[in-house]
């Protein structure tokens, strides 16, 4: 049986983003639809909005990034068709974690992630004892941006790990301004004027919304806006 060559525009609609329109990298597909789109703009995507970017089905109406997969296949199948993707995409991710002085995370990410979340439910109730000076370090810089109603800290730039989410961000600043963490939740967490989500952890938002690649992560505090 003769084997008959097919054009790579033939299959492009297959292995590309209906997001970015580029092809998938770290292919991640809803499992209530099974429509795949990049890893990165799927959860960008579904930070703004709970329903597919293609058909518009509901994914869940609080947590869709917990139905969220990453399709192996699908990236195998695009890297094998596409020539150089997979090695230009490894330069990329390379270069970026070296801009920003941080570590590059080491095997598969989506296991790296579950490992993760693994460790801290078995840890959960006990003391940690590096205190997550072992995990991925990130610099931080926290500006109040309503100086007339909130002070400012005495110190503005942290060294804390990547794993740290907005909420401990809110209880540390709670805990400067007004000596106690109970009030974090009238705390906002800005980035880029973008308010963030209370379980947004640093290593997300430094993917996402940071792009500049020198010096500190530059976030902003203000008093929680009432709606």
């Amino acid at each position: 049986m003769m084997e008959k060559p097919v054009k790579l525009k033939k299959v492009n609609p297959c292995i590309t983003c209906g997001l970015c329109k580029g092809y998938l990298v770290e292919a991640t597909t809803i499992t209530e639809c099974l429509h795949t789109f990049c890893r990165s703009c799927l959860v960008k995507f579904l930070l703004e909005s709970n329903t597919c970017p293609r058909c518009g089905i509901l994914i869940h109406q609080s947590h869709p990034l917990n139905y969220i997969s990453h399709d192996r296949t699908m990236q195998d199948i695009v890297y094998k068709l596409v020539p150089n993707l997979q090695e230009s995409e490894k330069k990329r991710q390379i270069e970026f974690y070296r801009k920003r002085g941080l570590q590059m995370p080491h095997g598969d990410a989506y296991e790296d992630d579950k490992k993760n979340i693994e460790k801290s439910l078995t840890n959960k109730g006990e003391d940690n004892k590096d205190y997550h000076r072992l995990d991925e370090q990130v610099n931080v810089c926290l500006e109040c941006q309503e100086i007339n109603l909130l002070k400012t800290l005495k110190r503005k730039i942290l060294r804390l790990s990547s794993q740290a989410t907005v909420t401990h961000l809110k209880k540390f600043v709670a805990l400067k301004l007004f000596d106690s963490t109970e009030c974090y939740k009238d705390i906002d967490i800005l980035c880029n004027n973008e308010l963030l989500g209370k379980d947004h952890m640093l290593k997300f938002i430094i993917a996402t919304r940071w792009r500049l690649a020198d010096g500190p992560l530059l976030l902003h505090y203000r008093k929680k806006m009432e709606l």
